[in-house]
């Protein structure tokens, strides 16, 4: 029964049982306060009583004193006893009236001799066979002679009776108007709570397995007090997060696709040239054998640009995962001379572009791979190659800048349209589509060029504008000591 009685509260809402769980803490409050209630009442109205029958046996000592007997106003339903108590058993005196005395006097002979074996009067609560509950009183009218009275208590008894009916009916009352008020205003403090459960709902049954899944729902209930307020603003947030995650899963899974669909096409175009051409081969080393050296040096190109292709993509995965197989060689290395290296190599392959380099006189030693570093500028070089006009200018700069080095390769072509800007570093973007995949390359240059600052702790950034491309390469310098 008690297992159920479980089950069924914790099915219950959070605001019926908070209520449920308030009227029970009201019901042990209430009981408390009408207990103390009703024991200080029946202790005011019993002190009252002896009062009262202290007044009455003050005068009621006199006349017995006087005339040995118990004369004058005696109070309705009271009893009065008189007792010599000279030798060790109290001997009671014949009564005035046959009224005077109850049924049962024993507890009246009981106390006229405790009073006279303490000495002072003496009260005490008892019940009478056959008349009820009785306050009796024990007093010393004279030196051997007590007087005991009694009076009832059914006044008292009624009273409390009254007292506590009253009590159970407005308690209740108060802790049914307690539960429903309370009910309704924790309902309406955990209505914010109540949407936030419905946004979860919604969340739930949202299907995030699409690849463009978003979630438009949001805790829009207002109220509930700072602590609701700060939940639902934590709730919001996370959900925006969420949003945020899901949106950028789609675009990661968006550029796979476009990836896997690039690298495809990259591989399938010399592939495609490396069959054409060994068909031709085949072709020319058994019909014209003058043709055959110049088909082997085209399979030999092909073969060769499908092999940077691949050392690049390959280059992209290792540094995709760098903290397994990290693909540089650290060591001191000067990032001068590395800068002079390629413009050297740039003027030879590309005479037809000025190049002009600054660098300071002192070298510029770091830790670096400068292989990798070294494929760093020549990408950025060559991109300023291939995306120029021949005989546009072309500025190399090193300096130190705090505690980084920077190198500067800034070309005076057409630049890059703003649309473009943020899409440069992504893996086989190209900002002229039309461009030929001889003369545009791979569209890995600049993606490599970035993963492999990023290997190092630095940076590239572009800054373009019409007739200025500028590429920025930051690099930390080692702390001095």
């Amino acid at each position: 029964m008690i297992d159920k009685l479980r089950r069924a509260f914790r099915r219950l809402r959070l605001g019926t049982r908070l209520a449920l769980g308030l009227g029970a803490l009201s019901l042990v409050v209430f009981t408390v306060v009408g207990a103390a209630l009703t024991t200080y009442m029946r202790d005011y109205l019993t002190n009252q009583l002896d009062d009262q029958l202290g007044l009455a046996q003050i005068a009621q000592s006199k006349s017995i004193a006087e005339t040995g007997t118990l004369q004058g106003k005696k109070y309705y339903r009271w009893y009065y006893a008189v007792y010599d108590v000279s030798g060790r058993v109290p001997e009671l005196r014949s009564p005035e009236e046959n009224g005077d005395l109850p049924p049962d006097i024993a507890p009246l002979t009981s106390l006229a001799g405790k009073q006279a074996a303490d000495g002072t009067e003496v009260l005490r609560s008892a019940h009478l066979a056959g008349t009820g509950g009785y306050r009796l009183r024990a007093c010393a009218v004279k030196p051997g002679v007590v007087l005991v009275s009694a009076a009832p208590t059914d006044g008292i008894d009624a009273t409390m009776r009254r007292l506590i009916g009253f009590q159970v009916v407005a308690f209740a009352v108060a802790l049914a108007v307690l539960v429903e008020f309370g009910r309704r205003m924790l309902r309406r403090g955990l209505n914010p709570l109540s949407d936030m459960a419905h946004t979860a709902h919604g969340i739930a049954s949202h299907d995030l397995t699409e690849s463009a899944a978003r979630l438009p729902i949001r805790a829009g209930e207002r109220g509930g007090g700072p602590e609701v307020e700060e939940l639902r603003t934590a709730f919001n947030t996370m959900l925006e997060h969420i949003d945020d995650s899901l949106a950028v899963r789609a675009e990661a899974e968006q550029r796979l696709r476009r990836f896997v669909a690039d690298a495809s096409h990259e591989l399938r175009t010399p592939l495609m040239s490396v069959r054409g051409y060994a068909d031709l081969f085949q072709y020319a080393a058994a019909n014209a054998l003058e043709e055959r050296d110049r088909h082997l040096a085209r399979l030999r190109a092909e073969a060769a640009r499908m092999g940077v292709l691949l050392d690049d993509l390959l280059l992209l995965a290792r540094l995709d995962a760098a903290e397994v197989d990290a693909p540089l060689r650290l060591r001191e290395a000067d990032l001068v001379g590395l800068a002079e290296e390629a413009s050297a190599a740039f003027r030879a392959g590309h005479p037809d572009r000025p190049l002009s380099v600054t660098s300071p006189q002192d070298p510029l030693v770091l830790r670096m791979d400068p292989h990798r570093i070294r494929q760093v500028l020549d990408n950025l070089l060559t991109n300023a190659a291939v995306h120029t006009p021949a005989g546009t200018p072309v500025s190399v700069e090193v300096a130190r800048q705090r505690n980084t080095a920077v190198v500067r390769i800034e070309d005076a072509g057409p630049g890059i349209p703003p649309a473009d800007r943020e899409k440069v570093f992504d893996r086989f973007y190209r900002v002229d589509k039309a461009r030929t995949r001889d003369r545009g390359g791979s569209g890995l240059g600049l993606s490599v060029a970035r993963s492999l600052a990023h290997a190092h702790g630095g940076t590239v950034t572009l800054d373009s504008r019409p007739g200025s491309a500028l590429f920025t390469v930051t690099l930390p310098l080692p702390l001095p000591g």
